[in-house]
This record gives C-alpha cells, structure tokens and sequence, in this order.
C-alpha cells in the first residue's frame, strides 16, 4: 500500500502547495478568482469527455491537482483581511502616530508579561469609521484593575504602533509570528485610559471563557497550589497562560511538553473513555447514529470550551472522522483521517501551515502510524504487562523520531530522559483525564468533596515532582545544538530513506539511504563552510554596550555588564546557537577596534575622543557621551556613527537629526537592530 494512492492525501498536498505559494509570492486575489474558474470549467468538461475512466485520464488529474492548488492561493489570499478595504491599516497608514479614538473587542487573552496584560482584539471602530482587523493590545499591569475578558468592547484613545522586528541575529522574530496569526500593529494602554462599553458575552468564544472562569472558580476554592490549578487548566481545558515558567521548562526539559497541550493524545483517550460510556445507546434503534452524533457533538463542545486552539481544532477534526467510521462500520485509514482533518484546518486558517503545534503534531501522528509497526515487530512480549510497555516505548520512540527534527530546529535542544518521563506518565494520562473530567463535574454541581479533591491534586503535584526531578538532571539535556533548514531537510530525507529500506530492504532503497547520508555529510560540510567567517557585532541591549568579534568558531564578547546579567542573557546565546560557535572569551570594552583594515573608535560617558592621526571609520556612542557632535563630525569624518542601546533616547533623537543635517549615515541599534560588519 502506497502512501501516494491516497487520493484525499494528493489533493491535501497540492492544496498546501498552493498555500506556500499564496503566503510567499503576493498575486491579486481576481487573477487567481479567474484562475480557479477557468480549470473548474476544464474539470467539468475533462469530466464529461473521460466519464468512467478518469482514473485513467492523465489531463483530468492534472487539472485536479492544479485547481487544488488555486484553491490554496486563493483561500491565503481571502484569510487575508488586509486585501479588504474596511481593513484598519488603510485608514491609519497616514496618520500612524496620531492618537485616535479606538472602539475594539477582547477576541484572547495571552499570557501575560512581567509589566503588561496582552490580548488579541478586534477592531470596531477607529474615530467614527468602522473598520476590521486584529491587534496586540498591551495593557499596563497595577493591582486595583482586574484583567479583561473575552466579548469586552472598550474604547480608549491611542496611537497604533507596529510590531518591534529583532534587533539582535538569531532572535525570536515575534512580529513575523504576530503576522501569521494576521496581526501587524499593537497598542500600549494605561487601565485607566480604557473606557469599557460592554461586558456581555456575545461569542461562541466569549461563553467558553465565562464557563471556564466559573469551573476555575470553583476549583479555586478547594485546596489546589498554584502550579497544580495551572496544570488542571493545561491538561482538561487547553489553557497554558497560568504556567509558571519554571513548571514550563521543567516540562519542555523532560521531553513531555507536548501532554500540556490538548492533542490527539488526550482527545484519543477521551474518545475511548466516551464511546464505553456511551455503549448502552447502541441498543436502541439507529443506536449507532445517535452515538455518533452525540460523540461528534461532545468532542466539539470540549474543542469550544478548550478555546478552539489550533491543537483542540486538529485533534478533534481527525479523531471526529475516526468517530464516524470507528462506529458505522466504515474504519477510516489513519492516513485519511489526517489528510482531511489537516485540509479542513488549513481551509478555515491557512496559515497554520506554518504553526510549530501543527508541524509537530502531524509529523509525531505520521510517525507513530509509520514508524511504529516497524519497531513493535521487533519483539514480540509473551507477558501482556511487557508487552504494553513495550508498545508504549515504541510509540514514544516513533514519535521521537518524527519530530526530533523539527525540535531540534525550533527549541535546539533534545532531552536525553524522554523515555523515563513518557514512561512513567503516559500509562496514568488516562486516568489523570478521567479523573479530571469527573473532579470538574463534580465542583461544578457542587458536589466534590475535599478529600477527593485533595486526592487529584496530590496526583497532579507528584506528576509535577517527578518531571522536575528529571528535568533538573542537566547531564541528561542536550541545548544549545545548532540545526539549521539544510539540516532539517536531509534528516528527515534520512529518516524517510531508512524507513523505506527497513520495512522493504531492496537495492535501490539501500541505494537511497546512502544518497541520504552523503547528503547529511554534504550539509555538515556546508555548515562548516558557512562558519568559517569573520564578524564585527555590535548588539542592541538596553542599558547595556555589548561588542562581539566572531573569527570562525570564537566569539570575543565584551559588555559592561554584571554575571546576573550575563547569565540570563539570551542575546549571545541565540547569536552562538546559530553560528555554531564552541569558544566564547569574555573581554574588557577598549576605546578602539581594528577590523579588516577598518577602525572604529568608541566614545563613552566621558567623551574623549582626541586622538592625533587618528581617523576612523566608524564612531560608536555608548553611555550617552555629552558631546558636539558637529565639532566631532568636523574632525574625524567618519563613514558612519553608531549609538548602541545604552544611550538616553533624548540624545539619540538629537544625534539622529543632527546626522541628518550633516549627510552622515546614522546606525540607532534600537531602530535599525544590531551593526553587523562582516569580512
């Protein structure tokens, strides 16, 4: 059985062809509108003409693939709301830092910051134009004003800012994240300039947070610890926001990160745990149907009260067809299942396509159904206990294996004790689950007692324990390992090559597997190649100067900054990770650096800067200098000024103009990110 016969799997593909091509190349939403008319017209008539055998028409099949592809650049383009006129962005672009009177609606509430609130809302109103779209909105924290809920409408008056870039290489890129999710501004409000209209739930979405506020409240009133409630609210009701970022990182270096996020695996047990349930309904007439129908509507209800994360939606969109067919007789290949859950996902938001959840969720499920019988057949357990276990471990391993990449990729780091921790977890998550769901129910009635309270949560804080103890045994966690988009591709073509080898050996797969490793041989050259480079950096840190030198491998760092400071640093770890860099040296700031025949001077606090003979190339201002920097400009001509991140921003918005006045390149590290020189 080819993977490839699928039908639904082909046309899933060409659709998310369609939507790379869609997100990375901008082409007017009529054209391709004409585009898709035009081939489903072609289709009707290929149609007509083959009748019976289009199997066999070859024309009626490319056609097929080529309108699915349409579709899929059609459908980016539609998602798209800034193709739309009423859209915010066509009546700001004008006007951008002028405060205007903003009416928007609480659409999510995101984790918070250490100094904001954040949501997602939408836009009403700007003035007295209606509008639409979607923005970050940043409220400032203090301690009198409650935080917002889904379905608020307020008003407040406000300019509209966009979204920070990175500044420093290898950083997070959280405005192109915000983008994917089509939000391209943000705004920044004190509580007590929000003006709230409405407070009713009017949304699908708006009932789901009120029911889960009532079911925290109530579980807030028996005995849970903080942690164990946040974990409550993870496991049965999708919401992560509460996690404290210790309990976060204890269970991202565990390797069971992915238990915290409602999936298929907990819509998988829960499906079982319902179609028992639920088994007496299969007596009376059209049983069957009423049972599906009640699964159907039960596992939505959860994915709405869940928030309808993209996680919930694909979980319960694949296990809906795996409902249908489990109990009308008609068993759906899990191939199938995932192929149509994943183009019904894609066709409401396109762009999840590009979601790390969505990556490694369907990579992890493709990976048990493929990889899985492989390693199982390997051994073959006479006892029933060993044989579940070793079923358990080959799932783990399976889903390791697919997304290992991609992990690697994204997080660069891999945790050696995943099997421990998957293991001893994954056995009780079904009655964790279970337990759970009947512990809600009951605080919602009012009918759960103490002791079966105090009872849940002490099996939430073990859980807890144990995956600290085992993400603090540090020898275990690999981090910090550089995999980049060229290693990405030929792991997987590795893992792929040996797959089809070991379930069919045959001379061309062994052929194909040597292929693969040279192509891994060939990546690691290439990365090596790349690395042996030269850089000059200076970073943007605020408060803080911070210069690297990078020769190959060897970062020179040096920073007016403390060991705390050093030690949370992220900027140098991100920029080592993705240079594959082996030797850090710390160093004390000199006054002037010599670089492949260039100079750059440094002027701090002090502002000394005679220097005879001395011309340099570059000036970098750090500790705002109190100097004229007209009577500097006169005497050194530089080619271009730097100010860093430790500089006030009055004297960089006057070193700014005064550049301007004199036509010499001005570089702000805070605007324009960090200043690379490479040689």
């Amino acid at each position: 059985m080819k993977l490839l016969d699928f039908v639904i799997l082909k046309l899933t593909l060409c659709f998310i062809v369609g939507i790379l091509i869609g997100y990375f190349i901008t082409i007017p939403s009529l054209i391709v509108l004409y585009l898709c008319f035009g081939l489903l017209i072609s289709l009707l008539v290929c149609l007509l003409v083959s009748r019976t055998k289009l199997e066999k028409t070859i024309w009626f099949g490319a056609i097929t693939f080529l309108t699915m592809m349409c579709i899929g650049i059609l459908v980016v383009n539609f998602h798209d709301q800034r193709h739309f006129k009423n859209h915010y962005s066509n009546v700001i672009s004008t006007k951008n830092d002028i405060p205007q009177l903003i009416t928007f609606k609480v659409r999510e509430v995101l984790k918070p910051t250490a100094y904001h609130n954040k949501y997602v809302v939408d836009i009403l109103k700007l003035d007295q134009q209606s509008v639409s779209g979607k923005l970050l909105l940043n409220v400032q924290k203090d301690s009198i004003h409650t935080p917002l809920n889904v379905d608020d409408i307020l008003v407040s008056s406000n300019s509209i800012s966009t979204i920070n870039t990175p500044l420093n290489p290898y950083q997070f890129n959280y405005n192109n994240y915000l983008k994917k999710h089509y939000i391209d501004h943000q705004i920044f409000v004190a509580n007590n300039s929000l003006l709230k209209i409405s407070s009713e739930s009017h949304t699908i979405l708006g009932f789901a947070a009120e029911f889960r506020s009532k079911i925290d409240q109530r579980l807030k009133s028996y005995n849970f610890k903080p942690d164990e409630l946040a974990i409550i609210d993870a496991l049965l009701l999708g919401q992560r926001k509460d996690i404290s970022p210790d309990t976060y990182n204890s269970y991202v270096n565990a390797g069971v990160i992915h238990i915290l996020a409602v999936s298929g695996l907990h819509v998988g047990i829960i499906l079982l745990l319902l179609n028992r349930l639920f088994k007496p309904v299969e007596r009376l007439i059209h049983g069957k149907i009423i049972k599906t129908i009640i699964l159907v509507l039960i596992l939505w209800g959860f994915a709405i009260i869940a928030g309808l994360s993209p996680s919930v939606i694909r979980a319960v969109g694949m296990f809906t067809v795996v409902a249908i067919g489990m109990n009308l007789n008609r068993p759906a290949n899990i191939y199938n299942s995932l192929a149509i859950s994943m183009f019904f996902l894609l066709l409401i938001r396109p762009l999840y396509l590009f979601d790390v959840g969505f990556q490694m969720s369907y990579t992890a499920v493709i990976a048990i159904a493929s990889i899985k019988p492989l390693l199982a057949s390997l051994w073959y357990p006479k006892w029933k206990l060993v044989n579940y276990f070793w079923q358990l471990i080959c799932v783990t391993m399976a889903a390791q294996i697919g997304v290992v990449p991609i992990s690697l990729f994204y997080f660069h780091q891999f945790p050696g004790l995943f099997f421990l921790s998957n293991l001893v977890i994954l056995p009780f998550l079904g009655f964790i689950l279970g337990f759970g769901i009947i512990v809600i129910i009951l605080a919602l009635l009012n009918m759960l007692p103490s002791f079966v309270a105090d009872f849940f949560g002490f099996c939430i804080g073990t859980m807890n324990n144990f995956i600290s103890w085992v993400s603090h045994q540090e020898r275990f966690v690999l981090t910090d390992i550089s995999f980049g988009p060229i290693f990405l591709i030929v792991a997987y073509l590795l893992i792929i090559s040996l797959f089809l080898y070991f379930k069919k050996p045959k001379f061309s797969r062994l052929v194909f597997v040597f292929m693969s490793v040279l192509m891994v041989q060939i990546a690691m050259f290439f990365g090596n190649y790349k690395n042996h480079s030269k850089e000059f950096v200076v970073f943007h840190k605020s408060r803080i100067s911070l210069i690297g030198i990078k020769v190959d491998t060897k970062l020179k760092i040096a920073a007016n900054w403390d060991s705390l400071t050093q030690a949370n640093d992220k900027v140098i770890k991100n920029y080592s990770v993705g240079n594959s860099i082996d030797a850090i040296e710390n160093t004390n700031l000199e006054s002037v650096y010599e670089f492949n025949h260039q100079k750059l001077l440094v002027i701090d606090s002090l502002g000394v800067y005679q220097i005879k003979s001395f011309k340099p190339d570059y000036i970098l201002l750090r500790n705002s200098p109190k100097i004229n920097l007209i009577r500097m400009i006169d005497s050194l001509h530089p080619k271009l000024i730097i100010a860093d991140g430790s500089n006030y921003k009055s004297y960089v918005a006057k070193w700014k103009s005064t550049c301007s006045e004199q036509k010499i390149p001005f570089h702000v590290t805070s605007e324009k990110g960090a200043f690379i020189y490479k040689y």
